[in-house]
């Protein structure tokens, strides 16, 4: 069973809600990280709870959501071997994981509507990785992050 954690911040409440309920349906067990209201909150706090439950495989995939994405997309990649998406259509969402094997997908909040959230979400999950030439793309994300003292040798 996938193990995904959601999180997001007051922006992205309604998303988050139509991504966890998602998940569920498609059997997955999900983390709600929060924000649970509308009260403002700081979208970092989210990333981060999401991004290190990924980033220490406590998690295999995470969803985040705040009002435009950018924010969270930039907190979350800080975390080594984060690959975090920031996506606005089908064709986004399926290349986030066949050419770069996102494994946080991130939407905004206030810029995708509930059902075109679902079907991000959808296109996300029935994308595969497709490795090859991709793969070693991934290697030097990875040796960057080795070099940068992000990830032990």
């Amino acid at each position: 069973m996938q193990r995904f954690v959601v999180g997001s911040d007051h922006g992205g409440i309604d998303v988050k809600g139509a991504v966890i309920a998602t998940l569920e349906r498609r059997g997955a067990q999900v983390v709600d990280a929060g924000t649970n209201g509308p009260a403002s909150v700081d979208y970092p706090d989210f990333a981060v709870k999401v991004a290190g439950m990924v980033s220490r495989g406590e998690a295999d995939q995470g969803v985040l959501v705040c009002g435009t994405g950018i924010g969270m997309s930039m907190a979350a990649n800080k975390f080594p071997g984060v690959r975090a998406a920031l996506v606005t259509d089908e064709f986004m969402a399926r290349m986030s994981r066949e050419h770069n094997n996102a494994n946080i997908l991130v939407l905004g909040g206030r810029v995708v509507d509930v059902p075109t959230a679902e079907k991000l979400v959808t296109a996300w999950l029935d994308a595969t990785f497709e490795g090859g030439r991709h793969q070693s793309r991934l290697d030097k994300i990875t040796a960057l992050e080795r070099e940068l003292g992000l990830v032990k040798q």
